[in-house]
C-alpha cells in the first residue's frame, strides 16, 4: 500500500483539502474508475474552452499543482488529475514504469472525460506520464509542455545519492528537520512552509518509490508526432538542463519550443512558473 497507516492517509488528505481550500476556486471534482484504480480529478473552468490536463509529479497533488497555475482556465478547461500511488485521493496502485501503463491510464481517463484535442502540461514525473500517452496513442492530444520532466535524461547518481537520498533516509528514519530541508534546498528553487509541511508529512508516512527512473528510447522518440514544448530547470541535479535539452533535439522530431529556467532547481519559482503559463496561454490563441 502506498500509505503507511490509515493515521497517515488522514493526515495527508486533511493537508489536501487545507491547499484546495486556501486556492479559493469554483471547481468540481470526479472520481473516475479506470481499470488502473479510481482516479480523482479536479475540474476547473468553463467545459465549453478547450480541454488542458495538468498532471503533478512524485509526492505531490491536484491543488498543488493548480496553485502554480492559477490563470489556465482563463483559456482552458483545466482538468488537474491526482496521479496514481501519491499522497492525495486516487487510488494506491503504482504502476511499473517501464511499460507503457501509465500511458495507457492517461488515455483511459482522457476518453472516460470524453476530451478531444486535449494539451497535456506534465510536471517532472508528470513529464514521464504525458510522454508514456503519447507512445501509447497520442490521437486524442494536441499539443505536450513538459516541465523538468522526468524520462529524457537523469542527472549523476552519486551526487542524487548524496545530495537528496542519503538525507531523505536520514529524514524518514529521525524525523528530523533538518535533513528534510536539506533535500527541499536541493530540489526546491523556493519553498513555503506548506511545502515543508506537506513533503515533511508524505516521507513519514508514504511508501515512495524509490526505483531506477526509465530513459525513453530514440526509436520511441522518433515516432511521435504532437508538438513539444520543454522547460528545461538548469540547475535541476535530478535532470539537468542543458543535458535535457540536448537530449530533447535529438530524441523528438516534433520538438517545437525548448525553454531553459536558467538558475532553476528541479521545482521551478513562482516567477518561473508565471513564465511557463504565459508560453501556454499564448501557444493557445
Amino acid at each position: 500500500m502506498f500509505f503507511k497507516s490509515q493515521e497517515g492517509k488522514s493526515k495527508i488528505l486533511s493537508l489536501y483539502n487545507r491547499k484546495l481550500k486556501e486556492l479559493n476556486i469554483d471547481y468540481s471534482d470526479k472520481l473516475v474508475d479506470t481499470k488502473f484504480g479510481k482516479t480523482n480529478v479536479l475540474c476547473v473552468g468553463d467545459t465549453n474552452l478547450p480541454p488542458l490536463v495538468l498532471i503533478h509529479g512524485t509526492g505531490g497533488c491536484a491543488p498543488q499543482i493548480l496553485e502554480s497555475f492559477p490563470n489556465l482556465a482563463s483559456q482552458y478547461c483545466v482538468y488537474a488529475v491526482d496521479v496514481l500511488a501519491q499522497p492525495n485521493k486516487s487510488a494506491e496502485n503504482r504502476l511499473e514504469m517501464k511499460s507503457l501503463d501509465y500511458g495507457k491510464w492517461l488515455l483511459e481517463l482522457i476518453i472516460k472525460l470524453r476530451l478531444k484535442e486535449v494539451t497535456l502540461v506534465g510536471f517532472s514525473f508528470g513529464g514521464l506520464i504525458s510522454l508514456k500517452a503519447l507512445e501509447y496513442n497520442e490521437a486524442p492530444i494536441k499539443q505536450v509542455f513538459l516541465i523538468a520532466p522526468v524520462y529524457i535524461v537523469n542527472g549523476n547518481p552519486i551526487m542524487n545519492v548524496w545530495k537528496m537520498f542519503i538525507p531523505l533516509k536520514k529524514f524518514i528514519k529521525t524525523n528530523n528537520q533538518a535533513y528534510i530541508k536539506k533535500v527541499m534546498d536541493v530540489l526546491f528553487s523556493e519553498y513555503d512552509g506548506f511545502a515543508l509541511v506537506f513533503m515533511s508529512t508524505v516521507f513519514q508516512n508514504c511508501n515512495m518509490d524509490f526505483s531506477p527512473l526509465p530513459i525513453m528510447s530514440k526509436k520511441s522518440g522518433k515516432n511521435i508526432k504532437t508538438p513539444i514544448t520543454i522547460f528545461a530547470a538548469e540547475k535541476d541535479i535530478m535532470f539537468p538542463g542543458k543535458k535535457m535539452i540536448k537530449r530533447a533535439k535529438q530524441l523528438f522530431p516534433s520538438l517545437e519550443e525548448i525553454v531553459l529556467l536558467e538558475g532553476s532547481k528541479h521545482v521551478p519559482d513562482a516567477t518561473d512558473f508565471k513564465e511557463i503559463e504565459g508560453l501556454i496561454l499564448r501557444k493557445s490563441e
